[in-house]
């Protein structure tokens, strides 16, 4: 543990020592309160703890390769690697950046360190943005489990293709609306603990990379609990039955999935099964569920506040949203 405070600068070996054993004792503490109350009193703490848990298995994994990914691309790739795609006019660089999705099998919460660790290395922030909003419904995996989702049913390749283009035309949507902002101007200041180059990580380079996925694992890790705390409360405490009675009723029936997806706060590689069981809701309100909850939910408020400028998560939440309701809005009416 030692060793790792090394090679994180800013942290010291005492206040990660406290931190473990302040978790240490948390989690004790919560053992006993478990053990001595009887289950049947605390059930609703239960439940929150499973959702919470939940939720930490199903995106720490998908943090972890992002992390893996974006240490990749700080250590291994050059700039100049990113020199045609910054080079392209506007009107390509972001469907470029965002068809790239297709080959980052990551998540949303992994796409956030990789495209600030993309635009860091001097690509274009808009080109960033559209990258990390598109990766998590374009990737492979997305793909595939959206299309085992809703396998043997009518609308399962327009579920598919919907969900495609209606994601990657709301990543460009807010990649043209972040413009011509600078790295400085879009990604929050360099913390203490944050660091951009290999020295300090040791000689090799895969010392470094080592460094910078501990690093921004930290970084990404910490938001997500907060995150997945807040979202699990919300799952526990508020009565989604509520839903059922609103699900016939035009434009209400959109949003109220929209809500839905933004409080449950699943990894986009397993939210289709989800919006699947959502049998009372029709397909616009399906694919509403599935192309807003991986760009904007409530472990992604925290994911960008603590990455991206203050007024990031506002913009970014009008825009999908205002995409997301008017692209189902016209399937809906299409569909009749």
């Amino acid at each position: 543990m030692a060793d790792i405070a090394q090679r994180l600068p800013g942290t010291r070996p005492t206040a990660i020592w406290r931190n473990g054993v302040f978790a240490v004792a948390g989690l004790v503490t919560l053992g006993l309160v478990l053990h001595f109350s009887g289950p049947e009193r605390i059930a609703g703490l239960q439940n929150f703890l499973l959702i919470f848990n939940s939720l930490l298995l199903e995106a720490m994994p998908f943090i972890l390769l992002g992390a893996i990914v974006s240490g990749v691309i700080e250590v291994f790739v050059p700039s100049s690697a990113f020199d045609r795609l910054t080079k392209l006019p506007r009107a390509l660089q972001l469907p470029a950046a965002g068809v790239a999705g297709f080959a980052f099998p990551v998540c949303d919460c992994g796409s956030v360190p990789v495209a600030r660790r993309l635009a860091k290395k001097g690509l274009a922030p808009a080109a960033a943005v559209t990258f990390m909003l598109a990766a998590p419904i374009l990737n492979p995996i997305v793909v595939a489990s959206t299309f085992v989702a809703y396998r043997g049913r009518e609308l399962m390749w327009p579920m598919v293709l919907g969900r495609i283009g209606l994601g990657l035309v709301t990543a460009i949507a807010v990649g043209w609306v972040v413009g011509d902002r600078t790295k400085d101007q879009l990604l929050q200041a360099a913390r203490p603990d944050e660091h951009e180059h290999n020295h300090g990580y040791g000689g090799s380079r895969w010392s470094a990379l080592f460094g910078h996925i501990a690093n921004d694992f930290l970084f990404m890790g910490r938001y997500l609990v907060l995150g997945a705390l807040v979202a699990a409360a919300l799952q526990t405490f508020v009565p989604q039955s509520v839903l059922g009675s609103i699900a016939d009723t035009p434009v209400v029936s959109l949003l109220a999935m929209m809500t839905l997806a933004a409080m449950l706060s699943i990894c986009s590689e397993s939210d289709a099964f989800v919006a699947a069981s959502f049998v009372q809701f029709g397909f616009a309100g399906q694919l509403a569920f599935l192309a807003f909850g991986p760009m904007v939910d409530m472990k992604l408020g925290f994911l960008y506040s603590g990455t991206f400028s203050p007024a990031f998560f506002r913009t970014v939440a009008l825009v999908v949203g205002g995409m997301t309701l008017a692209g189902t809005l016209w399937i809906e009416v299409f569909l009749g």
